[in-house]
């Protein structure tokens, strides 16, 4: 059970009073008349499975995007948040999942970057003081504030980030997914500093997966479903499964799909065995079949796309044993694992995946280049030819052969990215990491349509995902993962939602050792 409301805390006026906030992306519908309150010295959860709405939610609050209805107040007073630094005058720091510090920089430098209060000329070391206090206040007492962020490892990262957002004495902090890199112990220290936050009679948003942080650390949480908000509840009042339910609701488990590979060939595609990661990963066990989709289900810090990264040759200090058709396959070399047959699509299609400034036709033969290139000059009507062949198994219009990348949708962009990696001859095994990030409804079933292709060639596919709907879509063997271990294997067909998103959040005793989530 939930820890019991602080005293007063349901008489206290809000700080925040969010009503009738709807937000909208062309057809899809990202928030429906969702109202939310957020109290002073509480810690409120927003719950729910990716792509309920409460990221859209936290960007409203933290002034990255506009609603299209709905008002908001801020201390009583009306606001109409239009930029991040405007959110911040009104007292809200948001801590995004996604690491916004500059590596180049000290730490005292990066907790200063996009203060509204601070100096245009900053002296420096002109804050080092409070600088210091609050390092140490989050464990950081061995990083020194001179020290270049570059220079520091992941989860020491992602307390510089809470420690910036602290050095602003915001009246809210968000936190979205902040322990996602952390270890046990600095997991420890963004508590006692959330717990320090509330007892100055500040609030904190907490949004996580962990449902066991939520049940250790947050006074209320407020469930989003599909857009909607579906019930804000006293956390004393819930356990896990409690959660759970209301985060899942009646849905209804999606119907097993047509052309199950499970049984697919005699022999094994792909042998993973005693594969690590450092620092997350450790022992990671697999077969899969050729014609087989395999999902590793897990929510962010999981360790699932550090398996993906290190198949694909990404992550030099990986170590296993991994073979595919017998053959064994050297990892820490991308090109020796592609040459052994894998292909990898990143989940960051814009970082590591597209030439956005480039056409539908460029990005689409970009890795086939070599076979189109005669004396050092690409062969104009041969990778035209391919890259038809290509738009035409992804289902875009040959019209958008010389359309720039950057103007596709998110759905477009997506298939663009995947359909340069399919048809490929030599590949054996396709790795997909978040393979429908971003994308609506109608993109994704069409990827999935994909994917299903690519498994019925005989490809073994293995993707990772966050999404709880897309996994139970998608995979005919689903191996959750959580806290960088696998909690268990099983056929689609077994799984339910409330034990794939039990596993995904919580784990199971033995993955959970020391772990705080």
């Amino acid at each position: 059970m939930g820890r019991a409301l602080q005293p007063g805390l349901m008489t206290a006026p809000p700080f925040i009073d969010a009503r009738g906030i709807t937000k909208r992306y062309g057809p899809i519908t990202a928030l429906d008349d969702v109202s939310f309150e957020l109290r002073p010295g509480e810690v409120h959860a927003l719950l729910g499975h990716n792509g309920a709405g409460k990221s859209t939610l936290v960007k409203i609050l933290s002034g990255l995007v506009r609603p299209v209805s709905g008002t908001l107040t801020m201390a009583g007073e009306e606001v109409t948040l239009r930029t991040p630094q405007q959110a911040q005058q009104h007292g809200v720091a948001l801590v995004d999942q996604e690491l916004s510090l500059v590596p180049a920089l000290t730490v005292e430098e990066n907790i200063l970057l996009g203060n509204v209060e601070s100096p245009f000329l900053q002296r420096p070391g002109g804050s080092r003081a409070a600088t210091r206090e609050i390092l140490d206040g989050l464990g950081l007492r061995h990083v020194a504030p001179s020290t270049h962020v570059r220079d520091l490892a992941i989860g020491e990262r992602q307390l510089i980030e809470i420690a910036r957002a602290l050095s602003r004495d915001a009246r809210v902090l968000i936190l979205d997914e902040p322990t996602a890199t952390l270890s046990d112990t600095e997991i420890e220290h963004v508590f006692r500093a959330v717990r320090q936050v509330v007892a100055q009679g500040r609030s904190v948003i907490y949004v996580s997966h962990r449902l066991g942080e939520v049940l250790e650390l947050c006074d209320r949480a407020s469930i989003f479903r599909d857009g909607r908000h579906v019930e804000t509840r006293a956390v004393s009042e819930l356990d896990r499964r409690g959660l759970i339910e209301l985060m899942l609701g009646d849905v209804p488990e999606p119907s097993q799909r047509d052309g199950l590979h499970e049984d697919a060939g005699e022999v094994a595609t792909v042998t993973i065995r005693n594969l690590s990661v450092p620092p997350r990963v450790q022992g990671f066990d697999l077969t899969a079949r050729g014609g087989q989709i395999i999902a590793l289900a897990g929510q962010i810090g999981s360790g699932a796309s550090e398996v993906l990264r290190a198949l694909a040759g990404l992550v030099p200090d990986a170590q296993g044993d991994v073979s595919i058709n017998g053959k064994d396959v050297r990892l820490g070399s991308p090109r020796r694992c592609v040459d052994a047959g894998t292909v990898y699509a990143s989940g960051d299609r814009k970082g590591e995946g597209l030439f956005l400034g480039h056409s539908v036709q460029l990005n689409l033969v970009a890795t086939r280049l070599p076979a189109l290139t005669r004396w050092g000059l690409v062969r104009r009507g041969a990778a035209a030819s391919v890259a038809r062949q290509l738009i035409d198994v992804i289902g875009m219009d040959r019209k958008r052969m010389r359309t720039p990348v950057v103007s596709l949708s998110g759905g477009n962009q997506q298939k663009v990215f995947l359909g340069r990696c399919l048809e490929q001859h030599a590949a054996e095994l396709l790795l997909l990491e978040e393979p429908t990030r971003g994308v609506d409804v109608g993109g994704r079933m069409e990827i999935h349509d994909l994917v299903r292709v690519a498994a019925a060639h005989g490809n073994a596919v293995i993707f990772a995902s966050t999404e709880l709907d897309e996994v139970l879509d998608l995979a005919d063997t689903i191996v959750t993962m959580h806290a960088g271990r696998v909690v268990r294997t099983l056929p689609r067909r077994l799984a339910t939602s409330a034990e794939i998103l039990g596993d995904m959040t919580h784990g199971n005793s033995e993955s959970r050792a020391g772990v705080a989530a």
